[in-house]
């Protein structure tokens, strides 16, 4: 459950117009006075009770810490996920300092932008059948 509080003063609420006549016409009340006066506005978010995942997962390594067989597996499998991390953040510097993979891949990366330009930006025909399909992608994730 969250909670939000926020104070606005009421002097925002006021718009006070500026005319280029001469005769201007007085406000029934102070604006000095209104800048004292807040306005305090809560808001509450109320979920259906449901456990989110992360509350999941803190729950299961809450219960498997408790029996001792799971303390050294799940040891294990926090010392795993380290060492995978680790692993992958070393191999993409190895790629990187290849001679010849970083070459082949932007090779690769600037024959699909051409090929992506000739094929549905060239002509208007395509452009109108990539906006249609964009359209559909659109209408597909939001569910319309």
């Amino acid at each position: 459950m969250a909670a939000a509080s926020a104070l606005i003063p009421t002097s925002l609420f006021i718009i006070e117009r500026k005319s280029h006549f001469t005769n201007k016409r007085k406000l029934p009340f102070s604006p000095l006075a209104a800048k004292r006066t807040l306005l305090k506005i809560t808001a509450k978010a109320v979920g259906d009770g449901s456990d989110s995942s992360s509350q999941n997962i803190v729950k299961y390594v809450q219960n498997a810490w408790d029996n001792y067989e799971d303390r050294i597996a799940l040891g294990g499998l926090g010392f795993a996920s380290i060492v995978a991390f680790w692993a992958s953040l070393n191999l993409i510097s190895v790629i990187d300092k290849l001679p010849v993979i970083p070459s082949v891949l932007e090779f690769i990366g600037i024959f699909f932008s051409w090929w992506f330009i000739y094929r549905y930006l060239l002509f208007k025909p395509d452009r109108e059948e990539l906006y249609k399909i964009i359209k559909n992608s659109l209408s597909d994730i939001l569910g319309q």
